[in-house]
């Protein structure tokens, strides 16, 4: 708890010295000196009670309630400073390496926002200066240089490689600017991407459309077909042989022929067996079709 407030109303002696005592007054006053002394302590005391209800109020007003109930009967303000000096005045050494150690273990990652953990840089190192504890602008750059993470190691290299040093300010002033540029490429970087991957899709997309759509051409192709009738043209049937009743050959191919045996009509006897087949054929095709109509 600081004394600011006491030193700018001039009432910070109050915490450190006791409040003046009368002394004897005599039963006769013969000198008036004595009795102008008297007036004088009569007044500092009053002076010293008052300051002193005003620095106890101004403590009282800053604690928390365990703290309040502690000290509400407490009528010394000196009093009341010293306890409160004697608890807590020890652990400002602990304070301090507290934040110096919050300060040091800091370390950025690549998963949040730059500029974002900048601001929590310059938090931690001022509550160090707060502290009490002095450090220049380009001590605090060179360690905020050392927290940068994994991504920016590169940046971090080519600062280093810098004849000039720079201050925590233009340091954060560099780093605004570069997190700003990798955005910005970043975004074109993934416009890109999206445009490709149209691309490959619609591709795929109108393969697939004109696929689908020659089947149906087919399909309906397929369906409305028909086959030609070749309904003036008597056609052979075809069948066993009627000479023999075996498949496979015709008439005048049997074997079981008789003229097949004579070997000087064999030249003649094909033609002639043709024509008879010829005959035959048209005879059965026309008996066939005569038993269609009436049945």
């Amino acid at each position: 708890m600081s004394v600011s407030f006491n030193k700018q109303l001039k009432i910070d002696y109050v915490l450190s010295q006791n409040a003046p005592e009368n002394e004897a007054t005599p039963e006769i006053s013969i000198i008036p000196l004595i009795g102008s002394s008297q007036n004088e302590t009569g007044e500092a005391k009053r002076k010293f009670e008052k300051d002193n209800r005003t620095a106890r109020g101004h403590l009282l007003n800053h604690m928390s309630n365990s703290l309040f109930d502690l000290f509400i009967n407490q009528k010394s303000a000196k009093i009341i400073w010293e306890t409160l000096e004697k608890k807590y005045g020890a652990d400002d050494a602990g304070k301090k390496k507290y934040v110096v150690g919050n300060w040091l273990r800091f370390q950025m990652v690549d998963d949040k926002p730059i500029m974002e953990q900048v601001h929590v840089y310059e938090n931690l190192v001022t509550g160090v200066l707060n502290e009490g504890m002095k450090m220049c602008e380009i001590l605090q750059a060179n360690v905020l240089l050392e927290k940068f993470p994994p991504l920016w190691n590169d940046y971090r290299n080519q600062l280093k490689h810098k004849k000039r040093d720079l201050s925590l300010q233009e340091l954060i002033s560099h780093m605004r600017t570069e997190e700003a540029n990798r955005l910005k490429d970043k975004q074109i970087s993934n416009s890109s991407s999206s445009v490709k991957a149209n691309l490959v899709e619609s591709a795929g997309t109108s393969k697939n459309r004109n696929k689908g759509k020659d089947k149906h051409v087919k399909d309906h192709q397929r369906k409305n077909f028909t086959p030609r009738q070749n309904d003036h043209k008597i056609q052979k049937p075809k069948g066993s042989c009627y000479v023999c009743g075996k498949p496979g050959h015709k008439a005048y191919q049997c074997k079981d022929r008789k003229d097949q045996q004579i070997p000087n009509q064999r030249l003649v006897a094909p033609q002639a067996n043709l024509v008879e087949d010829e005959i035959i054929a048209v005879v059965v095709v026309e008996t066939n079709l005569v038993e269609d109509k009436s049945a």
